[in-house]
């Protein structure tokens, strides 16, 4: 997909779920679950165990029916890395501007973490596609109000405590999409196979987007 698709993917579904700390024998499993329930943007975090050739292969796997991106994404090798191995978008928590210009070089949507509207916007300025906004659990709804108030052509993607019960707030408040993790990715049910429960939120997740924004 070009870069334009991808992040119109991610704004289509209204959800990126994150994947953090799943083994690479579950991960197959887990993406084919959350991706039944609608959810067509599906973040790794590099900080997990083997995440580059998580991202690999299920880039080679599910690369027509989802978009594969990189989460936690601290510096430019790192970025490059995930890029070479299929990731079609990136996500940090933080502002790192040459972490933005190796993703726009070779064309891959970041999603840049930001708290501040100085930081949305000097994030925004430098080539970012998405704003984070993290952690959302800190900021709460309002602030993704107060950030589009005078910054309106900011896209703004809450993340971090986003869950079931305050999902239609943020979306309500004009954030493009919610990232969303152990509300989704379940540790207990993945470590018990229960695969269908991670759909019937994904399906909860995808619902509220679209009655919401």
């Amino acid at each position: 997909m070009s870069k334009s698709d991808v992040r119109q993917r991610i704004v289509d579904s209204g959800v990126i779920a994150i994947l953090r700390g799943v083994s690479v024998e579950a991960v197959g499993d887990v993406v084919d679950a959350i991706a039944a329930g609608g959810v067509e943007a599906i973040e790794i975090t590099v900080d997990t165990p083997g995440a580059v050739d998580m991202i690999r292969q299920v880039s080679r796997e599910h690369g027509d029916d989802i978009a594969i991106g990189a989460g936690t994404v601290l510096d430019p090798e790192t970025a490059r890395a995930v890029q070479l191995a299929g990731a079609e978008f990136v996500v940090t928590p933080t502002v790192n501007t040459e972490v933005i210009e190796t993703c726009n070089r070779y064309g891959t949507p970041i999603a840049t973490g930001v708290m501040t509207p100085t930081e949305a916007l000097t994030a925004t300025e430098v080539g970012a596609d998405l704003c984070k906004l993290f952690p959302a659990s800190t900021t709460g709804p309002g602030q993704v109000s107060a950030i589009n108030g005078p910054l309106p052509q900011v896209p703004l993607v809450p993340t971090g405590g986003v869950s079931l019960d305050n999902a239609a707030e943020f979306f309500e408040a004009g954030a493009v999409a919610v990232g969303v993790g152990s509300a989704l990715a379940d540790t207990d049910a993945i470590d018990a196979g229960d695969y269908q429960t991670l759909t019937e939120t994904a399906a909860q997740f995808t619902a509220l987007a679209e009655e919401h924004r």
